[in-house]
């Protein structure tokens, strides 16, 4: 099913959700799988896996060193059709720019129709490590908006280089992401919706938000974006803070506020493990009040390891 499906179907329940990364090349597949088994019984519906895009690695030969282009966390595709089949649920691949061209994107489309795969999410993805800014792929797309009309080009039966008469067109629901505090590269927020806005009318079926630890930010982006004339669903995305470097991490990279009352609880953390339970704690009252809200799904990055995401889901779900 679709994840727009699953929402209509859940007639206004808030359904629970988990986005996990592909292991590292050389990991046995069943660390994940110990990972999600604990979460299965609060049913999720649909489950997003995440893709690595390409990096350097620096190889040594007899003192020199020999750059390589390489992708430590390959599967994607893979993952999401194993666990389709394990587990009888929904998988969400992401699908980037960056990294890949066009015809790798089409390939990766096609297999994910032929496995059955019904949802995609469509991202520009991060610049590489040694990028300043994003830079495009050769051959690739620059905009997360370009991903999103490929897409939905192959629903209608449109490749690359023709046009195909099939009765099996792919229908892959498209989800896109969303910025309550804006996208670290938009000049405001009221842009940042614009680009957002862009994408639903070229295809774009629902929106999940980046991380936020202020519910009040999520309440306004979506009334601002409903002002805007987004009417798809608003999926808000949790991440709980599992480590005393998280302070200064996340402000970093994603470019977010943290509520002081978060910050102060974390600094009184005399180690992680009490940091990991002011994190659990925290992501249990953000979702009641979400839930309380009405928000369709409660998306979790549990990234690694998934025993606060299950502390959390129990007290939800």
């Amino acid at each position: 099913m679709k994840v727009t499906e699953h929402i209509e179907a859940a007639k206004g329940k808030t359904l629970f959700s988990f986005e996990i990364i592909p292991p590292v090349k050389g990991r046995n597949i069943q660390e994940l799988y110990d990972n999600i088994d604990p979460l299965m019984e609060y049913n999720p519906p649909f489950i997003d896996v995440t893709t690595s895009r390409e990096e350097y690695v620096y190889i040594d030969r007899s003192g020199l060193l020999d750059k390589k282009l390489t992708r430590m966390r390959p599967g994607t595709v893979g993952i999401c059709a194993s666990i389709k089949h394990k587990y009888n649920v929904d998988t969400v691949p992401h699908v980037l720019c960056g990294g890949f061209t066009k015809e790798e994107t089409e390939y990766l489309l096609v297999d994910c129709h032929y496995l059955g795969i019904e949802n995609v999410m469509a991202l520009r993805g991060d610049a590489m490590r040694e990028e300043k800014y994003f830079e495009p792929t050769k051959g690739g797309h620059p905009f997360a908006i370009n991903l999103v009309e490929q897409i939905q080009n192959l629903n209608c039966g449109k490749y690359l280089h023709e046009v195909i008469e099939t009765d099996d067109c792919a229908d892959f629901c498209i989800g896109v992401a969303g910025y309550p505090e804006k996208h670290l590269e938009a000049p405001s927020l009221k842009s940042d919706l614009k680009r957002l806005k862009e994408k639903v009318d070229a295809g774009a079926d629902y929106v999940v938000t980046q991380m936020f630890f202020d519910n009040q930010k999520y309440f306004e982006f979506v009334d601002a974006a409903k002002d805007a004339g987004i009417n798809v669903p608003i999926i808000p995305g949790i991440k709980p803070i599992a480590v005393k470097r998280h302070l200064q991490l996340l402000p970093q990279v994603f470019r977010i506020d943290l509520p002081q009352d978060l910050i102060d609880a974390v600094d009184d953390c005399e180690n992680n493990k009490s940091v990991r339970q002011v994190g659990i704690e925290w992501a249990i009252q953000q979702s009641k009040e979400l839930k309380e809200a009405g928000v369709p799904v409660l998306h979790y990055y549990s990234m690694g390891k998934s025993d606060n995401i299950q502390a959390i889901a129990k007290s939800l779900f």
